[in-house]
């Protein structure tokens, strides 16, 4: 029996079981002609060739890995490099995670978040009572902490709110405008808030009032017979020298004289607008249950006596409301009131009252006139206040679709809307511009800044609604024109205000190389050291010509006039004061410009609001046989 196999050279091996001894087969081998045929390498050579010790020091020289040999010199330096690199790279990697890394900075923000930052502040420093640690205003202090507790006719506190202007007179009317504004900005544009590291800030400025209102009120009960209007008193007589908020130049800190508190039993205006921004806060404080309840139930009251008590706040010629916040009507707060109170609360009986025609009719909504579409405090009758509630509406008709039976009389708000859009744009001369640029909303008329930046708000929001409703523009009679359109005039009238006017001076103070150093202002213009200056003390502060000693950080000022020419004087009110119903505006419009990107939070302002058609019917039960 044989068996055959296969020598490592490739030949044949043939295994015998004979009687050759090792050395007869060592010889036979060398002779193998099927070992022979086949080439032989230089190792192979090597190894058969070699003697017994040389054979195996030749054999060390190489390492055989299986399917391939190789030098052993060589093998020993590849491995060796491998661990070598192993090694540096580790150590390159430790040191870079030992070293600080620089991250690339961010890009610096643009001129509407730096604007943005500064506008806030101006809230800030008119704040009245006990201030919060974090208010950030070195010469401000606590003032007024006897609001109301003084009057023997109140008895209660009214300490805090905020101070309306450059004086200490707390105007309810104008400040309920503010922080509707303001909590609107934040519905829609709470993203854009919190990428410029604002959001917290609004949000307390906005609790700040709305906790300051529902001390003006029976703010617990579900009905009540008066509201508070203002607190303090301006010089409404000629010649007179009565201390008050208007006579007297000092420091809210160190005011000493009687702050009368004024109340009104039938002021539908004052009260449905207070109800407005109890309703807006409560959408922006939603996240918290409590609190935002609470607003609702204080508005809803607000809201009933507003239609149970009808009335003008300022009625009487003689009223400190008469010739600071004239209210010419009420029927616009009340659909402005009853859009708020739909959205915070769902209640269809309120959107059916903002939506009735005969409403509508009163407040102006569809009047023509020279001051169609000037959106402020002071403009109800004409048409301004109802062309707010338009593009609120709007907002409703273009995200909601509420169809029969509201359809018909939001279609002419959003009409309305869009025929007010285009008055703003140069080609229809609806309103006059300054050589500079400037839109002329209140024609000529002083402080003209708090109509265009409550403009401009409108017409970046209206152009957002647009484009979150997938539709690219409107049209201006036969011709349509691109919500870019509406965005650029809105930008135009806020770098006006910013520093691209023909004076190249900043009308936010604090903002820009160049902006008002005297502002009508008490606080800003009287020293902080430690001196009590009296009633007549801080006259020579109000008639000094010095800049004033504390800036106002993020006050915009009334504005230039119709030639673009401004007065830096402090006793002129019409160029200087800053008030809170403009600086709201400001803000507004400014957060709605801000960073990358457009569009609104299509979905929070419908949070309370249930669906506008029935669910529809579950799916039927599985087929069984």
């Amino acid at each position: 029996m044989s068996m055959y196999g296969r020598d490592p050279w490739g030949g044949p091996l043939e295994i015998c079981h004979d009687s050759a001894t090792d050395d007869d087969r060592s010889r036979n081998l060398d002779l193998d002609r099927g070992a022979l045929s086949r080439t032989l390498d230089e190792t192979q050579q090597s190894w058969l060739l070699a003697g017994p010790g040389d054979q195996g020091r030749k054999k060390k020289k190489y390492v055989d890995l299986g399917c391939l040999v190789v030098s052993r010199k060589l093998f020993v330096w590849t491995v060796g490099v491998l661990v070598a690199a192993a090694v540096f790279a580790g150590v390159v990697a430790g040191i870079a995670k030992a070293i600080p890394r620089h991250h690339r900075p961010p890009p610096p923000p643009d001129d509407y978040t730096v604007a943005l930052r500064k506008a806030l502040m101006f809230f800030n420093a008119q704040r009245s009572g006990k201030l919060p640690k974090h208010n950030n205003v070195p010469w401000r202090g606590n003032s007024c902490m006897k609001d109301g507790l003084s009057d023997p006719a109140v008895r209660r506190s009214l300490v805090g709110g905020y101070y309306d202007a450059g004086d200490a007179v707390k105007f309810n009317f104008p400040a309920a405008f503010s922080m509707t504004l303001l909590s609107w900005s934040v519905i829609e544009y709470s993203a854009k808030y919190e990428a410029a590291g604002e959001l917290g800030h609004v949000r307390d400025i906005i609790k700040w009032g709305a906790d300051y209102f529902l001390k003006t009120f029976n703010s617990t009960a579900d009905s009540i017979d008066r509201v508070v209007a203002q607190v303090g008193s301006g010089a409404t007589s000629p010649g007179s020298t009565q201390p008050n908020d208007h006579y007297c130049w000092m420091r809210p800190e160190d005011i000493d004289y009687p702050r009368p508190v004024v109340e009104c039993h039938a002021c539908s205006d004052l009260a449905a607008e207070m109800a407005a921004a109890l309703a807006a806060s409560s959408i922006v404080f939603k996240d918290n249950k409590a609190y935002s309840q609470k607003l609702v139930h204080g508005a809803t009251t607000l809201f009933q006596f507003a239609r149970d008590r009808r009335g003008r706040y300022s009625q009487g010629s003689s009223s400190d409301a008469a010739k600071f916040y004239n209210s010419t009507s009420y029927w616009d707060e009340y659909v402005w009131g009853s859009s708020w109170m739909y959205l915070a609360t769902g209640n269809s009986s309120y959107l059916t009252l903002a939506t009735h025609p005969k409403l509508a009719k009163h407040a102006g909504a569809f009047w023509g006139g020279p001051d169609y579409g000037v959106f402020s405090w002071d403009n109800k009758l004409t048409g301004a206040q109802a062309f707010f509630q338009d593009v609120l509406l709007s907002r409703l008709r273009l995200f909601l679709s509420p169809g029969y039976p509201y359809e018909e009389i939001l279609r002419t708000f959003h009409n309305q809307t869009s025929i007010i859009m285009c008055s703003y744009l140069p080609i229809f001369k609806s309103f006059n511009r300054t050589k500079g640029g400037l839109i002329q909303l209140n024609h000529g008329r002083p402080q003209p800044l708090q109509y265009v930046v409550n403009a401009a708000f409108l017409a970046s929001v209206f152009s957002d609604y647009l484009e979150a409703a997938d539709t690219p523009g409107w049209y201006c009679g036969p011709h349509f024109y691109s919500i870019e359109v509406l965005r650029s005039f809105a930008r135009t009238q806020i770098d006006y205000i910013l520093g691209k006017n023909p004076l190249k001076m900043s009308y936010v103070v604090g903002f820009g190389k160049r902006y008002p150093k005297h502002v009508h202002h008490r606080g800003a213009s009287i020293p902080k050291n430690g001196v009590h200056y009296g009633c007549k003390g801080g006259w020579k502060w109000r008639d000094s010509k010095k800049p004033n000693p504390n800036v106002i950080v993020g006050a915009m000022v009334a504005g230039p006039d119709r030639h673009d020419g401004f007065k830096d004087v402090r006793k002129n009110y019409n160029y200087t004061e800053a008030t809170l119903a403009g600086n709201a505006g400001l803000v507004a419009a400014l957060v709605a410009l801000s960073g990358e990107g457009h569009g609104v939070d299509k979905n929070t302002m419908f949070s309370a609001v249930p669906p506008m058609f029935p669910s529809p019917p579950p799916p039927p039960a599985p087929w069984k046989p």
